[in-house]
């Protein structure tokens, strides 16, 4: 059997038997207690009684970057030594550079996008190395805790520069290593807390962390080389998230043992074929190559383990409702214009956490972020498809930082452009728009609200769809072509028109498909009307030449039709496209501008990929896949999500309001010169109303009227320093 000494500064003096590699070792542990004589008198007393020596946070190299100093103490004491004397240094960063691969292999995006405070970044190159590769943002704890520097915004830098890591390694090679490394306790300075509280990887040494941190550590995580049951204790009740002890564990009497790099070093000398090789990495390499482990993954808040992640971005419908807002009533003194172009260019900002999210089915949780834009859909389409790439990439590098392993594109985010495409291209995590879902929802509601119109039998009816060659649009008219043979399709793109009809066609043979670039010729004789269409400052349906009794089922976000066009007839059932229930007890902390718990389809589209672990790019592009909304589909009837109530412009429609459309339309049906007298008197309304849509006039009037938004308030807080509610 082996016998390591593993020498501390300072530490509990204990003997245990560990096994690794198949092989049995004695881990003798002693402690000099700062004292350098002692520890010289106990390497004395031992040099013939065991294989190897750990310097057990007694390092004789301090490295930061590239710039290396000998302290001379671990100088001294390997020189005086006898036996191989081993301080970590060599195998350390190669095993850190490892150990965050497999962590990520394990927990995908642990360590993504984060930022990390190294506390410290002394001897841990390897580590600061792999976490900068995963796109971290790092900063250094070296000169607030070594040097009680004040803590400032931005204090250490990405990369420690030679001449500044040259002048700290100058005066850290003379501190004893009790300041180096010094005890837990909980008597940090609360000047220094703002870097751990920037933070979201707080990463380095366990003693160094526990001595300097402050008592709150909520959602953060810590990347340790080993940490004991009292370190986790202490981790768990500051609200420390995940601990990730990166190094491998050795098989112990009572269980795992966690070693340093040092212990761990010293029982890989013992194991080398040649007890006389240069004690440098190439030496470690093959014995490295034959561990087989995974970094330990603990975590410590029972109700964040086995979370699945997601992100959604929203974005300001309209600016209006900022003027509503009691913080920011001033706004109304503001030119529109001028507040909704300059919220264009604001970075993507956090709003809320969407908590609550279970399946009944398989028992997962999933969480969510919820992340907005700036832009308004027409201030997307003013500035042209790259200006919203950028941001939606902004986007996902932090919902990636926030531990979303995927991010669901919302409104106007998913129509610009490629529909996704681009997005998912450029971001390291899967993007969906949302629109499988989307479809489904819709013809799930549009059916419901045809049925309580009173039509039973819809396939001897007619229905069209206007935006058909869109991406909603196009599988919406492919799936309802074989449910209802009788399909109007109308788009603004006639060739387009022709595939999309030629593929129905083929599809659905017998299906009677009519294709329009304008819908007014033949609306009248629809039972119901899609519109999914993006256009701005049109007048997409005339209600007034409706049928009686129809359904028109409104899937634009921003909104096709208005609440004012939509009262000319009320005979009429104006509804939006189909909401979802989320399972669980869901909450969004924000104001979606929905009724609690219910998401809009592409929202509930990305929680149901995150809580069936589908973390992959879904809904992209303009032509969604018909295997997709099936699939999605049967998804959701896995994992027990609901169709929400039937509403129109935010009201929930009751069997009174149906009631009183049906026997409205029935008089109509019945007496065609009272309804010839209604579509006259309607048609004259309407022209009095500015021509719009998604709350835009033709006309292009500052004067914007409707007050339906999603994040706007998040893009005037940012103008004005103020913080939402909900930051984690």
């Amino acid at each position: 059997m082996k016998h390591i000494l593993v020498l501390h500064d300072h530490g509990h003096q204990r003997v245990e038997t560990v096994q690794f590699l198949g092989q049995s070792f004695t881990l003798e542990h002693k402690s000099c207690f700062g004292d350098v004589d002692k520890a010289r008198s106990i390497l004395a007393v031992y040099a013939d009684k065991v294989d190897a020596v750990a310097l057990e946070d007694m390092p004789a190299e301090l490295a930061l970057g590239s710039v290396r100093r000998t302290h001379p103490v671990g100088q001294q004491l390997m020189q005086v030594a006898t036996m191989p004397v081993v301080d970590g240094r060599v195998v350390r960063a190669g095993l850190e550079r490892w150990a965050v691969i497999l962590a990520d292999r394990a927990q995908p995006g642990i360590f993504s996008r984060k930022r990390v405070l190294m506390t410290p970044g002394l001897n841990h190159n390897g580590l600061a190395q792999a976490l900068e590769k995963r796109g971290c943002d790092l900063r250094y704890a070296d000169p607030f805790i070594y040097f009680r520097l004040p803590a400032v915004p931005g204090i250490g830098s990405r990369r420690t520069r030679n001449p500044a890591a040259a002048r700290t390694l100058d005066q850290l090679k003379g501190m004893d290593y009790g300041r180096l490394y010094p005890e837990p306790n909980n008597h940090a300075s609360a000047s220094n807390h703002a870097p751990f509280h920037w933070a979201d990887i707080i990463a380095g040494d366990i003693s160094v962390i526990r001595h300097f941190a402050p008592a709150q550590l909520k959602h953060k995580t810590v990347a340790v080389e080993w940490a004991t049951a009292d370190d986790l204790a202490d981790l768990r009740q500051r609200g420390v998230s995940i601990v990730a002890v990166l190094l491998p564990a050795l098989a112990g009497a009572d269980g795992r043992v966690h070693p340093s790099a040092a212990t761990l070093e010293a029982i890989l000398t013992t194991l080398l074929p040649d007890p006389a090789a240069t004690l440098d990495e190439d030496a470690f390499l093959d014995l490295m190559a034959d561990l087989q482990w995974s970094p330990t993954i603990h975590y410590l808040q029972p109700e964040e383990a086995g979370v699945n992640r997601f992100a959604f971005v929203i974005h300001p419908l309209h600016v209006g409702f900022v003027h509503h807002h009691r913080l920011f009533r001033w706004t109304r003194y503001l030119p529109d214009g001028l507040v909704e172009a300059v919220a264009a260019y604001l970075p993507p900002l956090y709003l809320s956490r969407i908590t609550g999210g279970q399946s009944p089915t398989t028992g997962q949780r999933i969480e969510g972020i919820l992340i907005s834009l700036g832009a308004t859909p027409r201030q997307m389409m003013r500035h042209g498809e790259r200006f919203t790439y950028d941001r939606l990439h902004k986007a996902a590098m932090m919902a990636e930082r926030k531990g979303a392993r995927i991010m669901g594109l919302g409104a106007f985010t998913s129509v610009v452009g490629d529909a996704g495409i681009t997005v998912a291209h450029e971001a390291d995590i899967a993007i969906t728009s949302g629109n499988s879902l989307t479809v489904s929802a819709t013809l799930e509601a549009a059916k419901q609200a045809v049925i309580k119109m009173g039509v039973t039998d819809l396939t001897t009816g007619k229905v069209m769809v206007i935006g058909a060659t869109g991406s909603i649009g196009s599988v919406c008219s492919r799936l309802l072509a074989q449910a209802i043979n009788d399909v109007v399709l109308v788009s603004i793109e006639p060739e387009r028109l022709i595939d999309l009809k030629r593929t129905i066609q083929a599809e659905t043979p017998g299906a009677q498909v009519t294709i329009a670039t304008h819908p007014h010729d033949t609306i009248g004789a629809c039972d119901l009307i899609v519109t999914a269409t993006s256009a701005f400052g049109q007048r997409i349906v005339d209600i007034s030449k409706c049928k009686p009794g129809a359904v028109v089922c409104d899937v634009a976000r921003p909104p096709d039709i208005s609440r004012q066009e939509a009262a000319l007839r009320p005979d009429v059932l104006v509804i939006e496209s189909g909401e979802v229930l989320i399972p669980g007890d869901i909450n969004f902390g924000y104001d979606i501008g929905l009724p609690p718990k219910t998401a809009y389809a592409c929202l509930a589209e990305t929680a149901l990929l995150a809580m069936d672990g589908r973390f992959e790019d879904y809904t992209l592009g303009r032509s969604i896949s018909m295997a997709q909304v099936k699939e999605i589909y049967r998804l959701f009837n896995k994992h027990q999500f609901q169709i929400a109530g039937l509403r129109s412009f935010g009201d929930y429609v009751s069997e009174e309001m149906v009631a009183q459309k049906r026997q409205l339309a029935e008089t109509l049906r019945r007496d065609p010169a009272q309804f010839m007298l209604v579509q006259q008197e309607s048609s004259a309304k309407l022209a009095k109303i500015p021509v719009q849509a998604k709350g835009v006039r033709s006309s292009g009037s500052s004067s914007l009227k409707w007050a339906a938004a999603l994040g706007v308030t998040a893009v005037l807080g940012l103008m004005t320093g103020w913080r939402l509610k909900g930051r984690p």
